[in-house]
């Protein structure tokens, strides 16, 4: 049985600090993505990097195309779900300052390191995933797979997912951060390290089958990931979260269904 959790309010620096962290880890994760989407053509280092990420599909990747690859996704899921993670960040410092009386400590970093850790981790997944879609030629220099029926596959098993119990499940610990801290409490620096992780997966379950719809839409369409990651925080932060979960889940399986029998 773990100790309930102590919660007394965050002075206006530590709060600011933590807000101002994840706002600048976001901004710089999004200033990169732009980066690499708008680098000029002429350019070799935009040739390459692109290369890299999956658009050239008539070579194979060598040992630094899989870690260029691997990078991209990193910041860009850094980048997607920084924003969703701050009530959980803010509430998990403010219960370590009513445990400790102290600002905030190592600790809230370290849970800040486990979450993402779990969001890397997803990014190898995903860079496995793409290499393979290239060897297959499955995927088209849009950085989308080329199939209708592999598009229509992904949208269902996405829209399906969204509907599930498990979805659900996911989406209320995330929803709920001071009821994950109460259940999941851990003392000391490792753990708030498997504090966060353990909240990274539950994240992770809640939101894998959206970022999975990027194969579908462009996984370098900005645009897109933008739309995606606002999905994401309005399921986490917003009154409307399941109607949402629900009405994105309905309208992934209608686009495969309409892709299925055309």
């Amino acid at each position: 049985m773990h100790n309930t959790p102590a919660v007394a309010p965050l002075s206006a620096r530590d709060r600011y600090l933590i807000v101002a962290c994840l706002a600048v880890i976001t901004a710089l994760a999004w200033v990169y993505l732009v980066y690499l989407a708008n680098r000029p053509p002429s350019s070799w280092e935009y040739t390459r990097a692109m290369a890299t990420m999956g658009m050239a599909v008539d070579r194979p990747w060598t040992a630094v195309d899989g870690f260029f690859t691997f990078a991209m996704w990193a910041v860009m899921m850094v980048g997607m779900m920084a924003a969703s993670a701050a009530p959980v960040l803010l509430l998990f410092a403010a219960s370590q300052r009513g445990r400790y009386q102290q600002r905030v400590p190592l600790a809230v970093l370290m849970f800040g390191l486990g979450y993402f850790a779990v969001w890397v981790g997803f990014s190898a997944v995903a860079t496995f995933a793409q290499w393979t879609l290239q060897r297959a030629a499955l995927m088209a220099e849009t950085m989308t797979v080329t199939e209708n029926w592999l598009v229509a596959t992904i949208l269902i098993g996405a829209g399906v997912y969204q509907l599930t119990p498990l979805k659900g499940a996911c989406l209320r610990r995330c929803r709920s951060p001071l009821g994950f801290l109460m259940t999941n409490w851990r003392d000391g620096t490792l753990g708030a390290l498997r504090m966060g992780a353990r909240h990274g997966l539950f994240c992770l379950g809640c939101c894998w089958a959206v970022m999975a719809v990027m194969f579908v839409v462009g996984i370098m369409n900005l645009a897109w990931v933008a739309s995606l990651a606002t999905l994401v925080l309005i399921e986490k932060a917003t009154p409307l979260g399941f109607i949402v979960s629900r009405l994105g889940g309905l309208t992934m399986l209608g686009f495969g269904a309409s892709l299925l029998l055309t």
